[in-house]
Protein backbone atom coordinates (compact mmCIF):
# COMPACT_ATOMS: atom_id res chain seq x y z
CA UNK A 1 0.00 0.00 0.00
CA UNK A 2 3.02 2.41 0.75
CA UNK A 3 4.39 1.79 -2.70
CA UNK A 4 1.11 2.47 -4.45
CA UNK A 5 0.26 5.43 -2.42
CA UNK A 6 3.84 7.77 -3.13
CA UNK A 7 3.93 5.78 -6.61
CA UNK A 8 0.58 7.40 -7.55
CA UNK A 9 2.10 10.86 -5.76
CA UNK A 10 4.83 10.45 -8.07
CA UNK A 11 2.92 10.19 -10.89
CA UNK A 12 1.09 13.79 -10.35
CA UNK A 13 3.66 15.50 -9.64
CA UNK A 14 5.35 14.07 -12.81
CA UNK A 15 2.38 15.67 -15.07
CA UNK A 16 2.64 18.79 -12.94
CA UNK A 17 6.81 19.31 -13.08
CA UNK A 18 6.67 18.56 -16.59
CA UNK A 19 3.62 21.30 -17.47
CA UNK A 20 5.29 24.08 -15.26
CA UNK A 21 7.37 22.55 -12.24
CA UNK A 22 6.23 22.07 -8.78
CA UNK A 23 5.96 18.68 -8.47
CA UNK A 24 7.66 18.61 -5.37
CA UNK A 25 4.41 20.67 -3.87
CA UNK A 26 2.97 16.97 -4.25
CA UNK A 27 5.61 14.14 -3.90
CA UNK A 28 7.52 15.25 -0.78
CA UNK A 29 4.28 15.97 1.41
CA UNK A 30 3.39 12.85 0.46
CA UNK A 31 6.27 10.67 1.59
CA UNK A 32 6.78 12.60 4.73
CA UNK A 33 3.05 11.33 5.56
CA UNK A 34 3.79 7.67 4.49
CA UNK A 35 6.99 7.77 6.10
CA UNK A 36 7.21 10.24 9.17
CA UNK A 37 9.90 8.81 11.36
CA UNK A 38 12.34 8.66 8.10
CA UNK A 39 15.29 11.39 8.25
CA UNK A 40 14.42 14.14 5.85
CA UNK A 41 17.52 13.75 3.92
CA UNK A 42 16.45 10.23 2.41
CA UNK A 43 12.94 11.64 1.55
CA UNK A 44 14.75 14.21 -0.39
CA UNK A 45 16.93 11.71 -1.65
CA UNK A 46 13.97 9.93 -2.97
CA UNK A 47 12.46 12.85 -4.45
CA UNK A 48 15.37 13.93 -6.50
CA UNK A 49 16.44 9.98 -7.42
CA UNK A 50 12.57 10.16 -9.05
CA UNK A 51 12.26 13.33 -10.58
CA UNK A 52 15.48 13.83 -12.11
CA UNK A 53 13.88 11.01 -15.08
CA UNK A 54 10.77 12.74 -15.30
CA UNK A 55 12.44 16.17 -15.63
CA UNK A 56 14.61 14.42 -17.69
CA UNK A 57 12.64 12.96 -20.13
CA UNK A 58 10.70 16.11 -20.28
CA UNK A 59 13.35 17.86 -21.15
CA UNK A 60 14.40 15.36 -23.81
CA UNK A 61 10.19 15.63 -25.65
CA UNK A 62 10.61 19.60 -25.12
CA UNK A 63 13.85 19.67 -27.52
CA UNK A 64 12.25 17.41 -29.93
CA UNK A 65 9.45 19.81 -30.43
CA UNK A 66 10.33 23.50 -29.30
CA UNK A 67 13.62 25.48 -30.69
CA UNK A 68 15.54 26.13 -27.95
CA UNK A 69 18.73 27.92 -27.80
CA UNK A 70 21.23 25.70 -26.90
CA UNK A 71 24.34 27.50 -26.23
CA UNK A 72 22.89 29.39 -23.77
CA UNK A 73 21.17 27.12 -21.97
CA UNK A 74 24.26 24.22 -21.59
CA UNK A 75 26.09 26.53 -19.69
CA UNK A 76 23.29 27.43 -17.72
CA UNK A 77 22.53 23.98 -17.09
CA UNK A 78 26.27 23.72 -15.89
CA UNK A 79 26.00 27.22 -13.44
CA UNK A 80 22.86 25.24 -12.07
CA UNK A 81 24.81 22.10 -11.51
CA UNK A 82 27.48 23.77 -9.93
CA UNK A 83 24.79 25.99 -7.82
CA UNK A 84 22.92 23.25 -6.98
CA UNK A 85 26.28 21.72 -5.58
CA UNK A 86 27.11 24.67 -3.50
CA UNK A 87 23.56 25.29 -2.36
CA UNK A 88 23.90 21.42 -0.55
CA UNK A 89 27.16 22.38 0.96
CA UNK A 90 25.31 25.71 2.33
CA UNK A 91 22.53 24.26 4.05
CA UNK A 92 25.16 21.46 6.37
CA UNK A 93 26.31 24.79 7.95
CA UNK A 94 23.47 27.66 7.76
CA UNK A 95 20.29 26.73 8.49
CA UNK A 96 17.61 27.66 5.59
CA UNK A 97 14.63 27.89 8.01
CA UNK A 98 14.84 32.30 7.37
CA UNK A 99 13.43 31.36 4.03
CA UNK A 100 10.32 29.73 4.94
CA UNK A 101 8.35 33.38 5.70
CA UNK A 102 10.35 34.95 2.82
CA UNK A 103 9.86 32.71 0.12
CA UNK A 104 5.55 32.64 0.48
CA UNK A 105 5.80 36.53 -0.05
CA UNK A 106 7.74 36.03 -2.90
CA UNK A 107 5.48 34.07 -4.49
CA UNK A 108 3.09 35.90 -3.73
CA UNK A 109 4.88 38.74 -5.40
CA UNK A 110 5.13 36.51 -8.70
CA UNK A 111 1.91 35.71 -8.75
CA UNK A 112 0.40 39.12 -8.79
CA UNK A 113 2.51 40.68 -11.28
CA UNK A 114 1.83 37.67 -13.62
CA UNK A 115 -1.75 38.26 -13.15
CA UNK A 116 -1.05 42.20 -13.95
CA UNK A 117 0.69 41.34 -16.96
CA UNK A 118 -2.28 40.01 -19.02
CA UNK A 119 0.28 38.95 -22.14
CA UNK A 120 3.20 38.28 -20.23
CA UNK A 121 4.41 35.04 -21.60
CA UNK A 122 2.06 34.92 -24.38
CA UNK A 123 4.46 35.63 -27.42
CA UNK A 124 8.06 34.09 -27.81
CA UNK A 125 10.05 37.35 -28.40
CA UNK A 126 13.56 36.76 -26.72
CA UNK A 127 15.38 40.07 -26.05
CA UNK A 128 18.78 38.84 -26.03
CA UNK A 129 21.28 36.39 -28.31
CA UNK A 130 24.42 35.34 -28.24
CA UNK A 131 26.52 36.02 -25.06
CA UNK A 132 24.20 38.01 -23.46
CA UNK A 133 21.37 35.88 -23.40
CA UNK A 134 23.88 32.53 -22.13
CA UNK A 135 25.01 35.20 -19.35
CA UNK A 136 21.50 36.51 -18.18
CA UNK A 137 20.64 32.41 -18.39
CA UNK A 138 24.06 31.20 -16.54
CA UNK A 139 23.17 33.79 -13.92
CA UNK A 140 19.20 32.61 -13.66
CA UNK A 141 20.86 29.07 -13.42
CA UNK A 142 23.71 29.54 -10.80
CA UNK A 143 21.26 31.52 -8.57
CA UNK A 144 17.84 28.81 -9.13
CA UNK A 145 20.70 26.05 -8.55
CA UNK A 146 22.03 27.30 -5.64
CA UNK A 147 18.28 27.82 -4.03
CA UNK A 148 17.36 24.48 -5.44
CA UNK A 149 20.14 23.20 -3.18
CA UNK A 150 19.70 25.16 -0.32
CA UNK A 151 16.43 25.17 0.12
CA UNK A 152 14.07 23.77 -3.20
CA UNK A 153 10.28 24.49 -3.15
CA UNK A 154 9.19 26.27 -6.24
CA UNK A 155 12.50 26.03 -7.83
CA UNK A 156 10.71 25.24 -11.52
CA UNK A 157 8.26 27.63 -11.07
CA UNK A 158 10.70 30.48 -10.42
CA UNK A 159 12.99 29.29 -13.80
CA UNK A 160 9.84 29.90 -16.03
CA UNK A 161 9.28 32.65 -14.79
CA UNK A 162 12.29 34.71 -14.78
CA UNK A 163 12.67 33.12 -18.13
CA UNK A 164 9.34 34.67 -18.85
CA UNK A 165 10.44 37.72 -17.49
CA UNK A 166 14.05 38.80 -17.97
CA UNK A 167 14.06 36.91 -21.68
CA UNK A 168 11.33 37.32 -22.94
CA UNK A 169 10.22 33.59 -23.39
CA UNK A 170 6.64 32.66 -23.93
CA UNK A 171 5.46 30.09 -21.20
CA UNK A 172 5.90 26.84 -22.84
CA UNK A 173 9.55 27.64 -24.34
CA UNK A 174 10.26 29.13 -20.66
CA UNK A 175 8.72 25.89 -19.44
CA UNK A 176 11.35 23.68 -21.65
CA UNK A 177 14.00 25.53 -20.21
CA UNK A 178 13.12 24.86 -17.12
CA UNK A 179 13.20 21.04 -17.63
CA UNK A 180 16.83 21.54 -19.11
CA UNK A 181 18.22 23.14 -15.75
CA UNK A 182 15.79 21.69 -13.33
CA UNK A 183 17.59 18.17 -14.15
CA UNK A 184 20.62 19.83 -13.75
CA UNK A 185 19.89 20.76 -10.60
CA UNK A 186 18.50 17.47 -9.34
CA UNK A 187 21.21 15.36 -10.95
CA UNK A 188 23.82 17.77 -8.30
CA UNK A 189 21.51 17.19 -5.17
CA UNK A 190 20.96 13.50 -6.16
CA UNK A 191 24.68 12.38 -6.30
CA UNK A 192 25.41 14.81 -2.91
CA UNK A 193 22.69 12.33 -1.28
CA UNK A 194 24.02 9.15 -3.19
CA UNK A 195 26.94 9.33 -1.27
CA UNK A 196 26.11 10.30 2.14
CA UNK A 197 23.60 7.07 1.48
CA UNK A 198 20.33 8.74 1.30
CA UNK A 199 18.52 6.71 -1.40
CA UNK A 200 16.36 3.67 -1.04
CA UNK A 201 16.81 2.69 -3.99
CA UNK A 202 13.72 0.27 -4.40
CA UNK A 203 11.51 2.85 -3.73
CA UNK A 204 13.09 5.23 -6.37
CA UNK A 205 13.08 3.19 -9.32
CA UNK A 206 9.46 2.40 -8.80
CA UNK A 207 9.22 6.35 -8.24
CA UNK A 208 11.05 7.20 -11.18
CA UNK A 209 8.69 5.07 -13.28
CA UNK A 210 5.53 6.52 -12.11
CA UNK A 211 7.45 9.87 -12.63
CA UNK A 212 8.39 9.34 -16.21
CA UNK A 213 4.28 8.21 -17.03
CA UNK A 214 2.78 11.60 -15.25
CA UNK A 215 5.79 13.75 -17.33
CA UNK A 216 5.32 12.33 -20.64
CA UNK A 217 1.35 13.43 -20.20
CA UNK A 218 2.06 16.35 -19.12
CA UNK A 219 4.54 17.38 -21.77
CA UNK A 220 1.74 16.02 -24.23
CA UNK A 221 -0.49 18.46 -22.67
CA UNK A 222 1.81 21.43 -22.70
CA UNK A 223 2.92 20.87 -25.77
CA UNK A 224 -0.27 20.46 -27.66
CA UNK A 225 -2.35 23.20 -26.01
CA UNK A 226 0.46 25.59 -25.76
CA UNK A 227 1.56 28.70 -23.92
CA UNK A 228 -2.15 29.89 -22.56
CA UNK A 229 -1.97 26.09 -21.10
CA UNK A 230 0.96 26.59 -19.48
CA UNK A 231 0.49 30.11 -18.30
CA UNK A 232 -2.60 29.00 -16.69
CA UNK A 233 -1.23 26.20 -14.99
CA UNK A 234 1.87 28.26 -13.85
CA UNK A 235 -0.75 30.07 -11.91
CA UNK A 236 -2.63 27.32 -10.87
CA UNK A 237 0.64 25.85 -9.22
CA UNK A 238 2.39 29.27 -7.86
CA UNK A 239 -1.23 30.09 -6.10
CA UNK A 240 -1.23 26.28 -4.33
CA UNK A 241 2.47 26.94 -3.29
CA UNK A 242 1.44 30.13 -1.64
CA UNK A 243 -1.05 28.12 0.16
CA UNK A 244 1.47 25.40 0.98
CA UNK A 245 4.81 27.41 1.79
CA UNK A 246 2.50 30.27 3.89
CA UNK A 247 0.79 27.43 5.76
CA UNK A 248 4.20 25.70 6.89
CA UNK A 249 5.55 28.98 7.79
CA UNK A 250 3.15 30.74 9.46
CA UNK A 251 0.44 28.65 10.67
CA UNK A 252 1.93 25.22 11.45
Amino acid sequence: MEMLLVSLASLLAGFVDAIVGGGGLILVPALFAVFPGTHPATLFGITKSASIWGTGIAALQYGRRVQLSWRALLPAAAAGFAGSFAGAWGVTVVSPDFLRKLLPLILLAVLAYTLARKDLGRHHAPRLAGRPEALVASAIGLALGFYDGFFGPGTGSFFVFLFVRWLGYDFLHASACAKLLNTATNLAALILFALKGHVWWHYALALAAANVAGSLLGTHFALKHGAGFVRGAFILVVFALILKTGYDAFLR
